[in-house]
C-alpha cells in the first residue's frame, strides 16, 4: 500500500515542499530503505521511527518498506521527517486514515514516541500556507512560533499515541489560537545599560545617534579603558523596534538556527552579535557543506560589534566587502548557492597601535613606527574606505569621571531616531532602500540637494582628503542623516561640516 504525507526541507532561508512517499511491498525480503538524498540524521530516523513506533503499541510489519523523499535531487537534513515518515507508514498499514492531503507533518521523535523540538518552523508554516495547506502538525515545544501565523489550524503534538488518537477520532485534538502580534510590541524594552551611565564622549554618543538613524557602519580607535565597547553596547538602547516585516524576516532567520524561544517566539528588538575575534570563517560569513547562516546574517536589521577589529583573520575582514556594499551574501558550494540577507549596522573597535596609546596626550607609545604600520596594516583601505564614521575616542578626564553630570537618557535619543527612520521610510517608500546608508548613488542626486557653499565645502574637502567616489558619496549620505535628525528638508552648510569631521583624518571645520 501506499501514502503520501507532505513535509518541507529547509535550503538558505527558505523552504520547499517535500513529500514522504511509503510504499510497503507485498514480497520482498523485509527491509526499511530511505531514498531521495536523505543526510546521515535523516538516514538515522529509520532506528528512531522503528522504536518510537513499537513504544507506541504499534507495529512495523516486515516487509520490505521503501520511504521517498521527493524530489530526489533535493538535498534533505534534520530529524524533522521522522513524524511524517512514522505516520507515512502507519497510514499505508491502516493503522490510521489515509487522508492528510491538506496537512503538514513535522517532528523529531524521541525513542518512546515523544517528539522534540525542532528548528526552522517559521518558514515551514509559512510555506504551508502559501500552498494551500489547511493544518499543520508539530511538537508542542514548536506550537507557539507556529502560532505567529494567522490562517492555517496548528495542533500541537505531544507524542506519537497522541497524534493517532486525534486522527482516528478516538481523542481530538484542539488547534492552537493564533497569536495577536500586537502584545510583543506593546512590551516594553528593558535594557541593562543606558546612554546617561556613559560619562563624558558627547562626540562619540553623537556620532553613534547619527549612525542609528541613518544604519551608517563606524569604527570606533583609541586606548585602552576609553569607553569604546560601552558605547557599542549601548547601540540597541536608541534603536527603534523592528516593524512587524522585520520581525518576521529575523525571526525566521533564528527559528531557522534554533535561537528562538517557546516564550518569546517573536523578535521585536534588534539584534546585537559580538562574536569574538578568534570566529571563524564561516562562523563569521556563513557557509558549511549545506549553507547555514553566519554572525553577519544573525545582525540581521541590527548591529554586528566586532571588538579588537584589527584581531580578526584578513580573510573574513575582507569577505565584508560586498555584504557591506550589497546587504546580502551568497555562499556557493558545489551543491548550489545559497543568499542570506545582511542589512547591519557594523560597529568596529580596536586600539590605534598594539600597546595602544598612540596619539593619547597622558601615555606614551611605545611601538616602533614599522610595528604601528603593520598593525594599522591589518585593516585594508577598501574595508575602511566602506566604513561611514570614523571616530577617536579619547580617554575620558578625571574630572568627568569624579564629577557630577546630567547625561542625555537612551530613551530620548532613541525618540529623534524613530522620528529620522519614519521621515526615510516616508521618502523612499516602497522601494528597496530603506535608510540613507543605503541609498544608490541615483537617489542621492534626487534626495540630498547640495547649495553652493556646501558644494564648495565639499569640493575642497575632496581634495584635501583624496577622497574616493564612494567617501564624496557617504560624506553626503551622512549629511543627509543629520538634516534628517533635525528635521530639515534640505542639507545645509552645518550638515556637510559635521560629516566631514567623521572622515578621516578631517580636522575640525566647525
Amino acid at each position: 500500500m501506499l501514502s503520501k504525507i507532505h513535509s518541507s526541507a529547509t535550503v538558505g532561508l527558505d523552504c520547499l515542499p517535500v513529500d514522504v512517499e511509503v510504499d510497503i511491498a507485498s514480497h520482498g525480503l523485509p527491509s526499511f530503505t530511505i531514498v531521495g538524498l536523505a543526510d546521515r540524521a535523516v538516514e538515522e530516523s529509520k532506528e528512531r521511527v522503528r522504536a518510537a513506533i513499537k513504544n507506541s503499541g504499534g507495529e512495523i510489519p516486515a516487509r520490505r518498506i521503501t520511504v521517498n523523499l521527493a524530489p530526489a535531487q533535493l538535498p534533505k537534513e534534520g530529524s524533522a521527517y521522522d513524524l511524517s515518515i512514522a505516520v507515512g507508514i502507519l497510514a499505508a498499514t491502516g493503522s490510521i486514515p489515509n487522508n492528510l492531503s491538506d496537512s503538514l507533518v513535522l517532528g523529531e521523535l524521541s525513542l518512546d514516541g515523544n517528539l522534540r523540538k525542532i528548528t526552522g518552523v517559521l518558514p515551514q508554516i509559512l510555506l504551508a500556507k502559501n500552498s494551500g495547506l489547511a493544518k499543520v502538525f508539530l511538537p508542542t515545544a514548536n506550537a507557539t512560533e507556529a502560532a505567529l501565523v494567522a490562517d492555517i489550524e496548528v495542533y500541537p503534538v505531544e507524542d506519537l499515541i497522541q497524534l493517532v488518537k486525534h486522527l482516528t477520532g478516538v481523542e481530538v485534538i484542539s488547534p492552537i489560537k493564533n497569536l495577536s502580534v500586537d502584545k510583543f510590541f506593546e512590551d516594553g524594552q528593558d535594557f541593562e545599560l543606558d546612554m546617561a551611565e556613559i560619562v563624558g564622549q558627547e562626540r562619540a554618543k553623537r556620532a553613534l545617534e547619527i549612525a542609528a538613524a541613518g544604519f551608517h557602519n563606524v569604527l570606533l580607535s583609541g586606548p585602552p579603558g576609553a569607553g569604546k565597547t560601552l558605547l557599542a553596547k549601548t547601540i540597541p538602547t536608541i534603536l527603534p523596534k523592528l516593524s512587524f516585516e522585520e520581525a518576521l524576516e529575523v525571526t525566521k532567520i533564528y527559528s531557522i538556527v534554533g535561537k528562538v524561544s517557546q516564550d518569546k517566539p517573536l523578535i521585536i528588538l534588534r539584534p546585537f552579535r559580538s562574536p569574538h575575534h578568534t570566529a571563524s570563517f564561516v562562523g563569521l560569513i556563513g557557509g558549511g557543506t549545506n549553507p547555514s547562516p553566519g554572525e553577519i546574517t544573525l545582525a540581521h536589521r541590527g548591529v554586528l560589534f566586532l571588538d579588537e577589529f584589527g584581531e580578526f583573520p584578513r580573510s573574513s575582514l575582507e569577505a565584508l566587502r560586498q555584504p557591506l556594499e550589497d546587504g546580502v551574501v551568497t555562499i556557493s558550494r558545489a551543491k548550489g548557492a545559497a543568499t542570506f540577507p545582511a542589512k547591519f549596522i557594523l560597529i568596529a573597535a580596536c586600539n590605534p597601535c598594539p600597546c595602544g596609546f598612540l596619539g593619547d596626550t597622558k601615555k606614551a607609545c611605545i611601538c616602533s613606527p614599522a610595528t604601528v604600520t603593520r598593525y594599522q596594516k591589518r585593516i585594508s583601505g577598501p574595508i575602511l574606505d566602506r566604513i561611514d564614521i570614523h571616530l577617536t575616542v579619547p580617554a575620558v578626564e578625571v574630572e568627568k569621571l569624579t564629577g557630577v553630570s546630567k547625561n542625555e537618557a537612551s530613551s530620548k535619543i532613541r525618540q529623534r531616531v524613530e522620528q529620522a527612520h519614519k521621515i526615510q521610510r516616508k521618502r523612499f517608500g516602497k522601494s528597496y532602500t530603506q535608510f540613507n546608508s543605503q541609498t544608490t548613488n541615483n537617489q542621492v542626486k534626487k534626495f540630498c540637494k547640495l547649495d553652493e557653499r556646501s558644494l564648495t565645502l565639499l569640493k575642497s574637502a575632496v581634495s584635501e582628503l583624496g577622497l574616493s567616489a564612494r567617501g564624496f558619496y557617504k560624506t553626503i549620505k551622512i549629511a543627509r542623516t543629520v538634516a534628517d535628525l533635525e528635521d530639515c528638508q534640505n542639507i545645509k552648510l552645518e550638515h556637510i561640516a559635521e560629516a566631514l569631521q567623521y572622515r578621516p583624518n578631517f580636522p575640525s571645520v566647525v
